[in-house]
């Protein structure tokens, strides 16, 4: 779905953590950065990726990866889907789809014979530079830090 290339520029990210605290992808540099996009927290798929990730954290920041997660989802739904899991890392609540649309994960899907706009599930490993290294677009949500891990 997204129209981004590996060794693309990775188009900043200025936006507010599920803790209100200022995230910056440029703050990044010099660390790789885990950038997944899912489509509504507490949901079966998207507990499952996000709590690999989680239970893989020491492993993939032992790589040197910083993980950061997106979705539409509100300041609330991410804070509680963020300490229900006890996630170590920031969720980003993109509310206006800035960040979403900026990466092109935004767009038509069909589940059940039904078309609807969404996110598509997509993650993107940016490397040390600000750089796309890896665009994840079909993710294995109960395997993901797996699927990262075998590319790095």
């Amino acid at each position: 779905m997204t129209t981004l290339t590996e060794g693309a520029k990775a188009p900043d990210i200025q936006a507010k953590d599920h803790e209100g605290n200022p995230v910056k992808l440029s703050d990044y540099k010099g660390r790789k950065v885990i950038l997944f996009f899912y489509p509504k927290a507490n949901t079966p798929g998207c507990t499952a990726e996000a709590c690999n990730l989680r239970d893989n954290y020491k492993e993939l920041s032992e790589k040197g990866f910083k993980i950061i997660g997106v979705s539409a989802d509100d300041e609330k739904k991410q804070k509680n889907f963020a300490e229900k899991f006890n996630f170590p890392y920031p969720l980003i609540p993109d509310t206006d789809k800035k960040v979403i649309n900026d990466y092109g994960v935004w767009g038509p899907k069909k589940f059940m014979g039904k078309t609807y706009d969404g996110i598509h599930r997509t993650t993107f490993v940016i490397s040390e530079e600000g750089n796309i290294e890896k665009i994840f677009t079909q993710v294995k949500t109960k395997e993901h830090a797996e699927q990262i891990l075998n590319e790095y």
